[in-house]
């Protein structure tokens, strides 16, 4: 029997930003877990910072296929919610392709629901609940479609490690070694459960230091600012567009619109995924 083999597509989080190790590489949560899935397990991480539900649907999910894993997560959608074009009817039919893909062939595929990066950034409320809204909406599909697809998923949305300061890197959007290993040991536990993983757990404890509170400033100042200036300059001008909506409708006392119209939209975004010929094409 061979070894089992392992493909990881998403975004910076799956990359490994916040968790670098010797030589200036990334390593992250899936590399982590990659060593306890059993003896030899293979392991491809083809995913690529600031991708979007589209980039893993057009670039990654060909790849991945083409090495016939028989282990694939797909953790994706925040950059979705950070960009000015973001709809979740999209997002949930290439999410639909993407899952789809995988169990048709017999894959096993991992899943997560992720925090709202707004809360996460500490932004002001007005600019928080939009982005908080639109996180929702995406774990919301997430949930329902990897149920639907028989995935092993992960409810990453919640608990005590969101605000454990000690878990998250200097961007705050981003775990540190310490979190990146709580995804990992996390994971690890459901694989074990489903007996899929038959090694040892990854450690929960961290292997290099904890950068220093300095040497996090220094990278917010340089690096940081760069990094999510580029994701989020698109989306400022309708950000605070829907802020501006939020304060209106909260002095109206009519907020829970908002969220309601949100519920809509998920709800219909899911109920089309029924009709085959709105799914996007598999390349």
């Amino acid at each position: 029997m061979r070894a089992p083999r392992f493909v990881a597509l998403g975004d910076s989080l799956t990359e490994g930003v916040g968790d670098p190790v010797e030589d200036g590489r990334r390593r992250g949560w899936a590399a982590l877990l990659a060593d306890g899935l059993g003896p030899g397990a293979e392991f491809t991480n083809l995913a690529v910072s600031g991708s979007q539900t589209r980039d893993v649907l057009d670039r990654q999910l060909s790849a991945a296929l083409a090495l016939r894993p028989d282990i694939a997560s797909v953790v994706i959608g925040v950059n979705d919610t950070l960009r000015c074009t973001f709809d979740i009817h999209a997002v949930a039919a290439r999410l639909d392709a993407i899952y789809g893909a995988f169990r048709e062939r017999g894959v096993v595929l991992l899943t997560a629901c992720l925090p709202d990066p707004g809360a996460m950034l500490g932004l002001p409320g007005a600019l928080a609940r939009p982005l908080a809204r639109r996180q929702r909406a995406v774990n919301t599909v997430v949930h329902a479609l990897s149920e639907r697809h028989g995935a092993v998923h992960l409810h990453a949305s919640e608990g005590a490690w969101l605000t454990d300061r000690a878990m998250w890197s200097a961007d705050r959007l981003h775990p540190g070694e310490r979190g990146h290993r709580q995804l990992a040991v996390r994971f690890h536990a459901l694989l074990t459960e489903a007996g899929i993983a038959t090694g040892p757990a990854p450690s929960a404890e961290p292997e290099f230091p904890v950068p220093t509170r300095s040497a996090s400033l220094w990278w917010l100042a340089t690096a940081g600012t760069g990094w999510v200036a580029r994701r989020c300059t698109d989306l400022l001008p309708q950000l605070l567009t829907l802020a501006a909506a939020e304060v209106r409708h909260k002095a109206r006392g009519t907020s829970a619109r908002l969220d309601l119209s949100a519920s809509h939209a998920v709800a219909a975004a899911l109920a089309a995924l029924s009709v085959p010929e709105q799914r996007p094409e598999v390349a």
